[in-house]
């Protein structure tokens, strides 16, 4: 997923120091750092600042052994809810880890949005090709694509000016597929990107979200 930040290199240092990721790709407008290049990763974009909430709660990230990935991060920046850990990272960006088995360590495990009707916007992704879930810890509502979960928390997702959220980011195998099923179901195309390494197709999800469905191409490389 991406996120507008007004200080993308605090925060990359913070996630590689004490989660184990690491800088996968820097350009003059984004850091984009993961533990693998090819699961679940957060992109910063640089933006001035100060961001606005909006719609992202929080970010979720998997882990083997809970106790081990919170070792070095201070005790009293961390809050335990449902058998997650919590902690700020400052701008409004909070992070939560979660224990559970996982091919790649530090994996996405969930994005956590405010909606002002949960129960309506989960089935409102289903449009977008994510599948219905189970509630998870949070009891919430929640849809999954890619083993991650969106989770759909009660709250207000608007932000006027300065979202902290840039979009959420799908891994496919063909964007033209989505590009035309979009048509199809009369989803707001927003923005089709053909980069050196992906094709990407960018959809006005529900409550103004947008989502990202990415293709790797043959020169894909990063690691």
């Amino acid at each position: 997923m991406a996120l507008w930040v007004e200080d993308r290199d605090r925060i990359a240092d913070f996630v590689t120091r004490h989660l184990g990721m690491h800088v996968i790709d820097r350009t003059e407008r984004f850091t984009l750092v993961g533990a693998d290049a090819r699961r679940g990763k957060l992109t910063l974009f640089a933006a001035d600042g100060p961001r606005q909430q909006g719609a992202l709660k929080h970010v979720g990230f998997r882990v083997s052994d809970l106790d081990r990935a919170l070792d070095g991060i201070p005790k009293s920046d961390i809050k335990r809810v449902d058998g997650r850990a919590y902690f700020q990272l400052g701008e409004g960006l909070s992070l939560a880890l979660v224990e559970a088995p996982t091919d790649s360590e530090v994996d996405l495990d969930h994005a956590a949005l405010y909606s002002a009707d949960p129960e309506t916007t989960a089935e409102q992704y289903e449009r977008l090709g994510f599948r219905p879930s189970t509630p998870g810890a949070s009891g919430v509502p929640r849809v999954e694509v890619g083993g991650a979960w969106v989770e759909f928390h009660q709250g207000d997702p608007s932000a006027r000016d300065k979202p902290l959220l840039n979009h959420l980011a799908v891994l496919v195998d063909s964007a033209q597929e989505h590009i035309e099923e979009a048509k199809t179901l009369g989803i707001e195309i927003d923005d089709i990107v053909d980069a050196e390494n992906t094709y990407a197709v960018f959809l006005r999800g529900p409550e103004g979200v947008r989502v990202e469905y990415v293709e790797h191409k043959p020169t894909f490389s990063l690691v």
